[in-house]
């Protein structure tokens, strides 16, 4: 007896059904990498701008393509010299001021977000509700609809056109707030929070010690967050400073602009393009200096199932 073994015929119509997710899966790839190629496009044209009419002299960048180099000159060295040295050197002062503004300010919004965040991850009280709907609602407020009443008060407190002003306000970030109470409940567990505190350790030794190697990526994210809303802080210094010492480049750079568009005042655009290209620099020293902590999965395995 012989025994027959039917094997099943592929036919054109099959295959053709078969290849139709591929087929959309390669017009979704494309789709996707065309809209990441015009966003990727979108932030880079103007870093480019920038970049191209930092090397030109003061009559190319009327004279020659926006998008383009300065036939037979480079006067990137010189715009920079010029830049540090204009006024007395006043850009060195608005760069120190910046500087200042996001030491203080912002790694003071960071810890206090840290703190705060944690405290509402890992601990229970009353009132942790109303708390989580205050934060969220401070979230939707835009920055500059607390702008005018913030110079109000400041203005009774004695406060305005001194450093406080600009920093005192930044020390609160309820985005970061938020981003770190919903990273702590996830990257510290509980058992080890338990496991301290039967060793005997307290509750800033636990805090220190353990919890913030873990949070040490959301703390870097946060710190990144404050750094770049506090470099790009304008309107809050605007209103709250009239001595131009102690602007911030914001500020600073917008005065000469406002110098430049005046008649005769053109001779210091250059330096508004060099020192805007300089404040970009620092940003992105700083993203690549801190891009090593932005890691993920610190405490995966420090926890027996």
């Amino acid at each position: 007896m012989t025994t027959t073994t039917r094997v099943p015929l592929r036919t054109g119509l099959s295959d053709v059904s078969g290849s139709e997710p591929a087929r959309r899966k390669r017009r979704g790839s494309i789709t996707l990498t065309a809209l990441t190629a015009l966003v990727g496009l979108y932030a880079l044209v103007p870093l480019a701008w920038l970049v191209i009419n930092a090397t030109k002299t003061q009559d190319g960048l009327f004279t020659s393509f926006g998008l383009w180099f300065d036939n037979g000159h480079f006067a990137l060295w010189d715009n920079l010299r010029d830049t540090f040295t204009y006024d007395h050197g006043i850009y060195l002062r608005w760069l120190g001021n910046t500087l200042f503004y996001v030491v203080v300010g912002a790694g003071g919004a960071t810890f206090l977000a840290v703190l705060a965040g944690y405290g509402l991850a890992k601990f229970d009280f009353p009132g942790k509700r109303a708390v989580f709907g205050t934060v969220i609602g401070a979230v939707a407020v835009p920055p500059s609809a607390l702008a005018v009443p913030t110079f109000l008060m400041f203005s009774k407190l004695g406060l305005t056109n001194t450093p406080w002003a600009v920093i005192i306000p930044s020390l609160i970030v309820p985005f970061g707030l938020y981003l770190m109470w919903t990273f702590a409940t996830e990257a510290v567990p509980a058992e080890m929070l338990e496991a301290a505190r039967v060793d005997g350790a307290s509750e800033m030794r636990t805090f220190f010690r353990i919890s913030v190697p873990l949070l040490a990526p959301g703390i870097v994210t946060v710190l990144l967050f404050s750094m770049v809303a506090t470099m790009n802080n304008y309107l809050l210094p605007l209103i709250m400073l009239k001595n131009p010492d102690w602007y911030p480049l914001t500020v600073g750079l917008n005065s000469w602009n406002a110098q430049a568009t005046t008649a005769g005042g053109q001779a210091v655009f250059n330096l508004v393009i060099a020192g805007s290209l300089i404040m970009i620099v620092l940003l992105l020293a700083a993203f690549l200096t801190l891009q090593r902590y932005w890691q993920s999965g610190l405490a995966a395995g420090s926890v027996k199932e």
